[in-house]
């Protein structure tokens, strides 16, 4: 059964830090490309950043760009967002999934940011 079980999300001010983590099981971890993907109230669930099967490669979104770095640990089955210079409009609801252009598996509970003074 594929799990994915996000975490490290809480409330910080703007302009702080977070760094969120996903653990992974349940299917070949080091065979997919990794993906955040963020949903804020009322709106759609969207992509944040992208990283390859080796981690060599990474892609984001221009909201988060030069803000943000995922990384991964394929020892581990764990993908990382480092989350930095976090402004209110980063408020959602975070998760993570294996990517094949398209999020491959079934949702997590994700983890919540709030940036908020």
């Amino acid at each position: 059964q594929v799990q994915f079980v996000e975490s490290g999300g809480g409330l910080v001010q703007p302009g702080g830090s977070l760094r969120l983590s996903c653990a992974a099981s349940g299917f070949t971890f080091n065979r997919y490309r990794m993906s955040w993907y963020r949903q804020a109230p009322g709106k759609e669930r969207e992509l944040v950043a992208t990283i390859s099967i080796t981690g060599i490669s990474t892609n984001y979104a221009d909201s988060v760009k030069g803000r943000f770095t995922i990384s991964r640990n394929n020892a581990r089955d764990t993908v990382y967002l480092q989350m930095n210079s976090l402004k209110p409009e980063d408020t959602a609801v975070y998760y993570c999934n294996a990517d094949d252009g398209y999020p491959v598996h079934a949702w997590g509970q994700g983890t919540l940011v709030t940036v908020s003074s």
